[in-house]
């Protein structure tokens, strides 16, 4: 019958929650390292008083408002998720998670919420040095927000510091082990790498394209050899942070890494699959195409190392998504290596003086604008994929975890959900492709220096018509 065919309420409330969750994750993982980006800009312009690090700030500014705001609201759904789709993973996660989101929303939300005001509209009124103080909170709260909920996705594939009580519900025990429990500080360091090797992307590409304009652009310049030494110092630090994060998950979630890899078969000198389709019902990658013993050295840093397959762990436990956590990691990987190939070719490029000079360089760097969402997307999906059929790893199947919800419910929400996100986060898309491509000039003066020019309060109207001087800039 049809029936039989058509895709089960848990089904589609694991595609709905992945649809948004990665709509989401686009903006957190583009503004977490752009609010670094603007306080840096904005340090170095209080520092050396050039006006093109002042012009880069209010250029980027207006982007981080609308990157921001969108990432607000795409957070927002899925909390409502928790209690329509996933209410018995609620209630019998609850006494550990929900303080955790709850700190991130009480710190770090509030945090952005209270100084985003004055970063984006206080220049002209609280000086100089308050707003830079502004802005670096704004930034630090995008990393605390990182904190918290990182600290809770890892629990979730890593749990520690927890017992079990009576109804079968998650207690804290120990809050020190729950929030670094095992794979935390690992996934912390990864994540918030990528988010600033995602907005080096962005940031090198908008730069690009301007130089492809006028290589003379001041600003554009700035933007551009900013980027490029994010990405040759800092993409190479985030192969090694890679490296040290899937060792972890190869002591903590064997099945995870055995289908990244791709692998069935417990071997020595077990090879890195580079191509190849996984097949859990023949038990096998097959077309795989690999470099012996190179997964051994990578996984236990040991060449004669034996690597556990798939087959050797409990078939229940299995990632159920072979393919696409196969792939995913591979997409994820092969970004990392083109960023890293950027990085050191702008790095020569730079040693010849022929940075700006370029345009072979230039048009890859565009190309690269998008990898670094791409590549964060990939990883998430690696990440999550893998944990499956579990929720809470190895404690709480994902199949035990969704609420007594009938399909046709779930699919009419999932339906409005692409509606609404594809109309309203579309445009938003929309709008920030025009910020990008409109040119950086200069601006006006940059606010003044010394006092305050107004303090917390209503101004009169009387006096900003007395005061001309004192009036912001239009």
């Amino acid at each position: 019958m049809l029936a039989d065919h058509l895709p089960s309420a848990l089904d589609l409330a694991r595609s709905q929650f992945a649809f948004t969750v990665v709509w989401h994750f686009l903006f957190p993982a583009f503004t977490i390292g752009l609010a670094s980006y603007l306080a840096v800009l904005e340090a170095f312009w209080l520092a050396t008083d050039r006006p093109v690090y002042l012009d880069t700030y209010r250029y980027w500014l207006k982007v981080f408002a609308v990157a921001f705001a969108m990432g607000v609201v795409s957070g927002l759904v899925m909390s409502y998720q928790f209690g329509t789709n996933w209410s018995v993973f609620s209630d019998k996660t609850a006494p550990v998670l929900g303080p955790l989101l709850g700190y991130e929303v009480l710190t770090a939300f509030f945090l952005e919420a209270g100084f985003l005001g004055v970063m984006l509209f206080g220049m002209e009124r609280v000086g100089p040095r308050l707003h830079f103080l502004a802005t670096c909170l704004v930034a630090g709260g995008t990393l605390l927000s990182a904190f918290w909920i990182l600290s809770a996705n890892s629990w979730m594939q890593t749990p520690a510091g927890y017992s079990l009580d009576a109804d079968g519900r998650f207690v804290p025990e120990s809050w020190t082990a729950v929030n670094f429990n095992p794979s935390f500080p690992y996934r912390f360091a990864h994540t918030v790498t990528a988010a600033y090797l995602t907005t080096a992307m962005i940031v090198g590409a908008v730069g690009a394209w301007h130089l492809l304009r006028d290589r003379t652009n001041p600003r554009a310049r700035l933007m551009f050899s900013m980027a490029m030494w994010m990405a040759a110092l800092v993409a190479p630090v985030q192969m090694v942070l890679g490296d040290l994060h899937g060792g972890n998950s190869y002591h903590h979630q064997p099945a995870k890494v055995a289908a990244m890899e791709g692998h069935f078969d417990s071997v020595t000198r077990a090879p890195s699959i580079l191509f190849g389709w996984p097949d859990a019902q023949a038990g096998e990658t097959k077309y795989e195409i690999g470099i012996p013993g190179l997964a051994s050295l990578y996984l236990a840093h040991d060449l004669d190392a034996t690597v556990t397959g798939l087959k050797d762990l409990p078939r229940d436990t299995w990632p159920t998504n072979l393919p696409l956590v196969f792939w995913a990691f591979r997409v994820m990987v092969g970004l990392g290596l083109l960023m890293i190939g950027l990085g050191l070719w702008s790095l020569f490029l730079r040693y010849k003086g022929r940075l700006f000079e370029t345009p072979w360089l230039h048009r890859f760097a565009v190309a690269m604008g998008p990898s670094g969402l791409i590549a964060v997307t990939a990883g998430w999906v690696v990440t999550e994929s893998g944990r499956q059929p579990f929720t809470v790893y190895g404690l709480l199947r994902t199949a035990d975890s969704v609420s007594p919800i009938a399909a046709p419910a779930v699919a009419a929400s999932l339906a409005a959900f692409a509606l609404v996100y594809f109309a309203v986060f579309g445009a938003g898309i929309w709008y920030l492709f025009h910020l990008f491509n409109q040119t950086p000039r200069p601006h006006e003066s940059g606010p003044p220096v010394g006092q305050p020019v107004r303090t917390a309060g209503i101004t009169p109207a009387p006096a900003l018509a007395g005061d001309a001087h004192l009036q912001p800039a239009k």
